[in-house]
């Protein structure tokens, strides 16, 4: 089954969820971050098929979430790094962990804590901050057609915004 692209949409998030927007992606990054590398580490803890997970490897490595580095000069055995792009998505899984233990897991706590190294004590929430230190809430932001934003999204933006002032 071929997934619809994404790509041609004026949207950081829809642009976002064509690389990390399925669930055998984010459940790899979730196995990367706790430090598995190898195709066989990533299937035997996921359990998902050799041919999906071969496509996601695939994808996240054309999208350099993920590199590939031969174990050995001449083998065909391959580990799976982070890059840097591919480490800057830590806060969004972590988000996804905090929201999954709040909303889905509740009053039975966490199926796994996320300590700081450091000291052991578990981490804060992840929030959104003004440049200023204060805690945002959605009703806090709004948003504003942005440098890349193309003339036909900048009508379309401000044509709901007066749709909004109207009613």
């Amino acid at each position: 089954m071929t997934r619809t692209s994404l790509q041609h949409m004026q949207c950081s998030l829809a642009r976002t969820a064509d690389v990390v927007g399925d669930k055998w992606t984010l459940l790899i990054l979730r196995d990367a971050f706790f430090g598995l590398h190898t195709f066989t580490q990533f299937q035997k803890n996921l359990g998902v098929a050799r041919n999906i997970l071969t496509n996601r490897l695939d994808k996240m490595v054309a999208d350099s979430i993920l590199e590939k580095v031969a174990k050995k000069p001449g083998l065909s055995r391959f580990d799976y790094h982070l890059t840097e792009r591919g480490k800057a998505l830590y806060p969004v899984v972590v988000a996804l962990l905090q929201w999954g233990d709040k909303w889905i897991f509740g009053a039975e706590g966490e199926p796994v804590r996320l300590l700081d190294k450091k000291n052991l004590a578990p981490i804060q929430d992840i929030a959104i901050q003004a440049r200023d230190g204060r805690y945002l809430q959605h009703g806090d932001i709004c948003s504003v057609p942005g440098p890349s934003a193309s003339t036909a999204f900048i009508n379309a933006f401000e044509k709901r915004n007066t749709n909004k002032t109207s009613q």
